[in-house]
């Protein structure tokens, strides 16, 4: 591609625009990893961390992307032939299932359209029939990125209660953490699993395990082999004793991230992301095109996808899109390729970022001859008017 002049539009729901301050923590020297700075620094995080998740248990951090914090999840707390209830209900959810057969899990798995997310009275009524509790574990996306569909969670919990079954909720916060409300410990969730490049506003390269009391009983039980995704070294780590080399610059980066996230409110956080979230949907709207997520209740705050008219390539779409405006768009995964195109509207963005964002796909619909209303950003830009005086400001 030739030069194009200004900052590029990143728009997909991860790796997310990383702000200045975070970059420029990034940037200072490396500290022995061994040495009492960077134990203070590593004892410091660990720490606050934890309210993030909303959890007052011990969160493990690893060198690794999600996909790791995944496998360790679940080697940590199954054997092998164990039986566990995954879901087909999007691209990152089968995935996991997918990850839990190769290891040697069994898999249950329970499907949707990938248009809903995961049915709480399905969960009960699968686990109701369970009459043996021979399923050890239920693996749950929080935030289907790939289609936009947003669990709730703690319905789920409740729905495993009235089954009165004993299985560990394992739950993928990967693009819901710092982007919207998941409360690990008043949901009773025993894994809580979570990545550094989205709504923390980092690389990729830091992997967390939010681990319950009951997970951790669980481990010490378990007979799968693990060594890098081992907890017990992690457990026992209060400061910078790692087990392996940590991601040393991202723990700086992470520092200034957490100050940022501390000096906005994690609920203006919130509620910044529910604002952005409704009025990509309105734009969507407007222009006549369809959202993905088909229950309103399901809607994330994170990401929103949305269907091409019939005939029209989506991948297309954003490679226009790309040369011409210098903007990308999340592609349809799975089921959904080349069928939908996602809007990631995630960490360090604010009104004018999202208007922008709005007004690129408006240009790119007419450039690509895709049909469509006219209007789309002035319904998002209407509203976002409306609600321009709610929380949601990012500390200078």
């Amino acid at each position: 591609m030739a030069y194009q002049p200004g900052r590029q539009f990143l728009q997909i729901p991860g790796p997310t625009n990383i702000p200045d301050r975070v970059l420029r923590a990034i940037a200072q020297p490396v500290l022995d990893h061994r040495g009492p700075e960077f134990a203070k620094l590593a004892a410091e995080l660990l720490v606050r961390i934890r309210p993030i998740f909303k959890t007052r248990q011990p969160v493990l951090i690893f060198p690794a992307s999600g996909t790791g914090a995944w496998e360790s999840a679940l080697v940590n707390t199954l054997s092998p032939g164990d039986r566990v209830l995954g879901f087909d209900s999007g691209q990152f959810a089968l995935l996991w299932t997918q990850m839990a057969r190769k290891m040697g899990f069994e898999v249950e798995t329970l499907a949707t359209d990938w248009r809903r997310a995961p049915d709480p009275a399905a969960i009960e009524a699968a686990l109701s029939a369970d009459r043996e509790k021979t399923i050890k574990a239920v693996l749950l996306v929080h935030n289907e990125t790939a289609n936009g569909c947003m669990s709730r969670v703690a319905e789920i919990r409740a729905a495993m209660d009235r089954a009165h079954h004993p299985a560990l909720l394992l739950v993928d916060t990967i693009s819901s953490l710092g982007s919207a409300d998941f409360r690990m410990d008043e949901w009773g969730v025993d894994v809580a699993i979570g990545g550094s490049q989205k709504g923390l506003m980092l690389p990729a390269g830091l992997a967390f395990c939010g681990v319950s009391e009951k997970a951790i009983a669980a481990s010490k039980q378990a007979k799968s082999p693990r060594c890098f995704w081992d907890w017990e070294p992690l457990l026992a780590n209060t400061g910078g004793n790692f087990p392996y080399t940590p991601a040393c610059n991202l723990f700086f980066g992470l520092r200034e991230a957490l100050d940022l996230i501390d000096a906005e409110g994690l609920e203006n956080i919130f509620t910044r992301h529910a604002r952005h979230a409704e009025a990509t949907r309105r734009a969507i709207r407007g222009w006549g095109l369809e959202i993905v997520c088909a229950e309103p209740r399901d809607y994330s705050q994170s990401i929103t996808a949305a269907f091409m008219p019939d005939g029209h390539s989506a991948d297309s779409f954003r490679k226009l899109v790309l040369e011409r405006f210098n903007m990308p768009l999340g592609a349809g995964l799975g089921r959904l390729a080349d069928k939908a195109f996602r809007i990631g509207h995630l960490g360090d963005t604010n009104d004018l970022m999202l208007g922008g964002t709005l007004f690129g796909v408006e240009m790119g619909l007419v450039a690509a001859n895709v049909p469509h209303n006219a209007g789309g950003v002035m319904a998002a830009l209407s509203y976002l008017a409306e609600r321009s005086g709610e929380a949601g400001r990012i500390a200078a």
